[in-house]
């Protein structure tokens, strides 16, 4: 009786769950989630999003409540085409949010209105501008009030960092879409068994061997092929 969001919930905390149980490190302040810089704490979580949107998990772990029935793949299709329904509004969304909340800590002087700021933001990457007497600033509470004070960009960020990891898996996986053991055991070793041992980007590169892209995020939004 769980809806596909419950799903995504489940996999999400247990990325979290993997992150502690797996941990190689005795000091608890750098061990598991602790320690993590903030804007690379959600990688493992939002990696195991990925999941729920594969086909060959999905067909094996649903049913329908009276005839037993897995999820027929025309639904899954229309699923998927939903998630991605203009993702990059939403991205765009984020990247407002983000330069607002940026640009607030860092360069604004807070004796000034800042309702400028953010319209001076939104000339510079919206599409689609709220009305003039909007106030969504005023009700910020992200950063005001949830801990997010210059830090909103970590949403997108760890976003990025997810999806650019599960490309990882998607790019060794078998031609049945099995994942490789391989690909899996350095991804344990380099991210979840580091924990805040050492700075996240160092556990990244350690994993990909590189810098994160952008390219396997706008992918799997339906914003590239």
């Amino acid at each position: 009786m769980l809806t596909h969001d419950d799903v995504l919930t489940l996999f999400h905390e247990c990325g979290h769950g993997l992150h502690h149980l797996l941990t190689q490190v005795d000091e608890l302040a750098v061990s598991g989630i602790h320690g993590v810089e903030w804007d690379a704490v959600e990688l493992p979580s939002q990696f195991m999003e990925n999941f729920c949107w594969e086909w060959n998990v999905l067909q094996h772990m649903t049913a329908h409540v009276d005839t037993g029935a897995p999820l027929p793949r025309a639904l899954f299709d229309k699923m998927l085409a939903a998630k991605n329904f203009q993702s990059g509004m939403q991205t765009l969304r984020q990247i407002e949010f983000a330069l607002f909340d940026m640009l607030l800590h860092t360069s604004h002087d807070p004796a000034v209105d800042f309702l400028p700021l953010l319209h001076t933001v939104r000339q510079e990457v919206a599409v689609m501008h709220p009305p003039a007497w909007s106030r969504t600033a005023h009700t910020f509470s992200h950063i005001f009030a949830g801990g997010y004070a210059a830090g909103y960009y970590s949403y997108k960020w760890a976003e990025v960092l997810s999806a650019d990891a599960y490309a990882a898996f998607e790019e060794t996986a078998a031609a049945d879409g099995t994942p490789s053991a391989e690909t899996g055991r350095k991804y344990r070793e380099s991210i979840l068994e580091a924990g805040g041992s050492r700075p996240a980007m160092e556990s990244f590169k350690a994993f990909r061997g590189r810098e994160p892209t952008l390219d396997a995020l706008l992918r799997h939004q339906g914003m590239a092929a």
